[in-house]
């Protein structure tokens, strides 16, 4: 009897098996809203039907061969890269900025990084609302105190030019609160010692910061620049909300187009294909910094 209890409560004992525990639920929440919904996506992107799953029709790849000549999703590709390329490193530099601001323990460093990260809690539906209201041309409050100034405003979000520019704005101010805490983790991680050691050497801060700050932040700001480069990929509540894509498409992303072809357009089955088009992007995107930054890493 006893040997029996020992055998049955011997896996507790194996921390392989105790770890595949703890990530069980996990795994299981990403198979049933990640993996699976992939492979359905991915067998709905060969078929032709609405979204009542009424006409359905086997075409192969066509939906596929059918983006190269769909100017809105060259024109949506383009606006994700732009988004993308103008939030990313935007984001990464103030949080790294801010972290280092706030690194030092007292209460007003942790009043700020509570006001700080306060933004990155709130839902970006309700953001973006309010912003639409600040920025309105008309009744915004940022637009009368500035024609109170004498300075003439335009309607950022109806402006070709300035409206994407203005959604990375609201994005930025948003999320970089989130990846502060993350590099603030990874700052308060570096032992004091190695700053002590330098500073009796005669090092700089700057020369601090470039030989033993950024190398030891490598796999955080690694991590804060992958996850970052698949929310940017991905980004639609604040364009739904304060654009509607437009004006001109100059704001429709792809998550946006994909909303519109599937959801407005009634066609599932290019839908699918547009989205599985999409990862593919974000997967080549990722596992590039992925080996890139474990280079940088190991190169250090």
């Amino acid at each position: 009897m006893k040997d029996h209890i020992i055998k049955k409560n011997s896996m507790f004992h194996d921390p392989n098996k105790v770890g595949y525990l703890f990530i069980f639920p996990s795994m299981l929440i990403f198979t049933v809203f990640v993996f699976v919904p992939l492979i359905v996506s991915g067998i709905f992107s060969v078929f032709d039907f609405d979204m009542m799953g009424n006409n359905i029709q086997f075409i192969g790849i066509n939906n596929y061969l059918r983006l190269f000549g769909d100017e809105r999703f060259w024109n949506s590709l383009f606006n994700t890269l732009y988004y993308a390329i103008g939030t990313v490193p935007l984001q990464i530099i103030m949080s790294l900025l801010v972290a280092m601001a706030v690194s030092r323990r007292s209460f007003f460093t942790t009043f700020c990084r509570s006001i700080f990260f306060l933004p990155a809690i709130g839902s970006m539906t309700i953001i973006s609302i309010i912003w639409t209201f600040l920025l309105d041309n008309n009744i915004g409050i940022i637009a009368h105190y500035l024609n109170l100034l004498g300075i003439h405003t335009i309607a950022w979000l109806q402006d070709p030019v300035w409206a994407m520019p203005t959604i990375m704005v609201v994005s930025v101010w948003k999320s970089f609160g989130f990846n502060m805490v993350i590099i603030l983790a990874g700052l308060l991680g570096i032992p004091e010692s190695y700053y002590e050691s330098a500073s009796i050497d005669g090092a700089k801060k700057i020369t601090q910061f470039f030989k033993i700050t950024l190398p030891m932040l490598i796999p955080t700001l690694g991590f804060v620049l992958i996850t970052s480069i698949i929310s940017s990929f991905q980004v639609f509540d604040q364009v739904f909300v304060m654009t509607q894509g437009g004006p001109l498409f100059k704001t429709e992303t792809m998550v946006q187009y994909i909303y519109h072809v599937g959801f407005e357009g009634f066609e599932m089955g290019y839908a699918s294909s547009l989205a599985e088009i999409l990862f593919i992007i974000i997967l080549i995107f990722s596992v590039t910094m992925f080996k890139r930054l474990r280079q940088d890493e190991q190169s250090y």
